[in-house]
């Protein structure tokens, strides 16, 4: 069987060569080339415009379509595979997705064709709910207030919430989504003391937290932090309606995505300080401009989108999608 592997620059050749080292040991014929851009800006550009138009919204170099017509398996990242893309692989029966989203593959026509689709579930869990962790502390503790401050001569200790921070400790924090992401912050969290409760429209299993309603959500956390995916019902599921049932010291942190808040009414929520703050690691339009509203509050903390940027993140995520994918080839050799 042939495989071809398009790398990029966060999963680079060499990542995918020692994380498909399982494939390749099962006498698996491997091909890699790199989807390449200048640099991860462009790269970036490139992924926004798949997630928000679809997998056919950018096209492939020529030099990765090549010969694209003779591989069994094609495993990307973040390279669109779209419907005509499709159409030219003659004898594909495997897709992986090196990510848990899968915006830049039209899944349902590869699935139409009989072609076997996996992602890469839970590759993130760690890097998005330990930096999740970091948003929440650095926005209730000022720390990059305080930096900020310091590194321009400034030796400040009364900001926009007060003197006197809050303490994860004893604090209500409202998780919005409690699959794989949303229950590690919880595990996170629950050792310094914090009470958690969560909103989650298809969790049905066994927890020590309590489930509860949005609306009782929003009125009754602290800390309000979000991992839902987005999707057409849950865009804006955060919205005017809800800041202004929050508590005056409530804090919110997105590190999921942009869309999953309106943006208009969060900036609204922290200029007229009806919540105390926010953490905000991704933006309904990236770069952030130069004159974004973020950029003249002093009541939020914002990040360039690297929360699920961490070394494990990336170099693990071919080993974990050849596990997965191993057990469908004895089906497809047969």
């Amino acid at each position: 069987m042939k495989c071809l592997a398009i790398a990029d620059l966060f999963i680079t050749k060499e990542m995918m060569i020692k994380g498909l080292e399982e494939l390749t040991d099962l006498g698996v014929e491997l091909t890699v080339k790199e989807w390449l851009h200048k640099d991860l800006e462009a790269l970036q550009k490139d992924n926004i415009k798949l997630e928000q138009e679809g997998s056919s919204a950018v096209e492939l170099p020529d030099d990765i379509l090549e010969g694209i017509e003779d591989y069994d398996i094609i495993i990307t990242q973040f390279a669109p595979i779209g419907r005509d893309t499709l159409d030219k692989c003659k004898s594909i029966k495997v897709l992986g997705i090196l990510r848990a989203g899968i915006e830049n593959v039209d899944y349902k026509y590869a699935e139409s064709k009989g072609i076997d689709v996996f992602n890469t579930p839970g590759r993130s869990n760690t890097s998005v709910s330990e930096f999740t962790v970091g948003l929440i502390l650095s926005e209730i503790r000022n720390i990059a207030r305080g930096h900020d401050y310091l590194k321009n001569g400034i030796w400040e200790k009364n900001y926009s919430a007060g003197v006197l921070s809050p303490e994860i400790s004893g604090s209500t924090v409202g998780i919005i989504g409690y699959g794989a992401i949303g229950q590690r912050v919880a595990n996170l969290l629950r050792p310094f003391g914090a009470n958690i409760i969560f909103f989650d429209d298809y969790f049905t299993g066994d927890t020590e937290d309590s489930q509860v309603d949005l609306d009782t959500l929003v009125k009754t956390a602290d800390i309000i932090t979000m991992h839902y995916r987005l999707t057409e019902k849950t865009k804006h599921m955060l919205n005017k309606n809800h800041f202004e049932k929050m508590k005056k010291n409530a804090i919110v942190i997105n590190s999921a995505r942009s869309g999953l808040i309106s943006e208009t009414d969060l900036i609204s929520a922290l200029k007229e300080k009806r919540i105390a703050g926010a953490a905000v690691d991704v933006f309904d339009i990236e770069p952030l401009p130069k004159d974004h509203p973020y950029l003249e509050l002093d009541n939020i903390t914002i990040t360039p989108h690297i929360a699920g940027s961490t070394i494990g993140n990336f170099a693990n995520s071919p080993n974990i999608l050849a596990r997965r994918i191993i057990p469908a080839l004895s089906e497809v050799k047969n």
